[in-house]
């Protein structure tokens, strides 16, 4: 007798090696959690300097981050957390390693936390654990009625034109939102596009893999220039409008949802899956937002 149930390659298929993928995206989320506290203190201190600006940092605020020693470490320390998480989603399944970098979250709030010598109240604890629930249900549902398959060419070109969309529309939001300093916006925002950056550079490392470059190759590589480098300046402000922790929240939540979102629809991730597993979805990522949102209400700089 044989069971109707099929359990998804990414998960139960694991080689040892792809298994040591975990433990490399945990040590990159230790890396994006210190990172994420040294830039912070950085655009601070710059802006503690040269003053604020109401529509987003300036050409000179960006100047005057390179000269901040505590933003180049955190710049030195993202990057070896970038690096950690290509090397991981490129050996092991996307919706495995991606959304661990909600490790992240729960490091950066401590140190903020500590930092600020504001404790860590109930409201901001349960907007942590909200988050983390949350991307670890979607993650989990994920996880089950998920399959790694080949990438089509007109998937990629599909994944593509999302990414140019998402583009003009957060160029075209940038010149309403901007002057309002809005963190949360800044977040959400970096959080797409850096959801797209991982889902575009694991294509092309794949492809390089493979041997299989091509022009389409090429235009994924300068999507993931494009998007990273916006989205690296929406974090920048981020950090101007709101707290380290908080940032790490957005990107921790919307990144890994967005990402696994385009493999789901887009890539055919969960093909067959059961109408259950698309309302789990929606309600996993309903309560990540949450989270974020609570957690931009009750962090301890928000006590301050």
């Amino acid at each position: 007798m044989t069971s109707d149930l099929q359990i998804p390659d990414a998960v139960s298929n694991l080689t040892p090696f792809q298994a040591l993928m975990i433990p490399v995206a945990l040590i990159g989320a230790v890396f994006l959690s210190l990172g994420a506290q040294f830039q912070s203190r950085g655009v601070k201190r710059v802006e503690a300097r040269l003053g604020k600006q109401s529509k987003g940092l300036s050409v000179r605020h960006i100047v005057g981050l390179v000269s901040s020693g505590y933003w180049v470490l955190g710049t030195l320390m993202l990057g070896i957390a970038v690096v950690l998480q290509l090397i991981s989603i490129t050996f092991a399944p996307l919706i495995v390693v991606q959304p661990l970098g909600a490790v992240a979250l729960v490091i950066t709030t401590w140190f903020s936390s500590r930092s600020s010598g504001v404790p860590l109240g109930r409201r901001a604890r349960r907007a942590v654990w909200t988050c983390i629930i949350g991307v670890g249900i979607f993650v989990g549902i994920a996880a089950f009625v998920g399959h790694e398959s080949p990438i089509t060419r007109s998937q990629l070109i599909t994944v593509l034109v999302i990414l140019a969309v998402v583009l003009i529309l957060v160029l075209v939001s940038f010149r309403v939102v901007a002057r309002h300093k809005s963190a949360l916006y800044y977040i959400i925002g970096a959080g797409v596009l850096y959801g797209f950056v991982a889902t575009l550079a694991k294509v092309t490392l794949n492809r390089f893999v493979n041997h299989t470059f091509d022009w389409l190759t090429v235009l994924a590589i300068i999507g993931v220039v494009v998007a990273a480098s916006l989205g690296g300046y929406f974090v920048q402000n981020a950090y101007s409008a709101g707290s380290a922790d908080l940032v790490i929240a957005g990107l921790t939540v919307v990144d890994p949802i967005v990402a696994v979102g385009i493999g789901v629809i887009v890539l055919g991730e969960a093909d067959g899956a059961p109408p259950i597993a698309v309302f789990g979805f929606v309600v996993a990522a309903a309560i990540a937002v949450t989270g974020v949102f609570l957690l931009a209400k009750h962090h301890p700089e928000a006590q301050r």
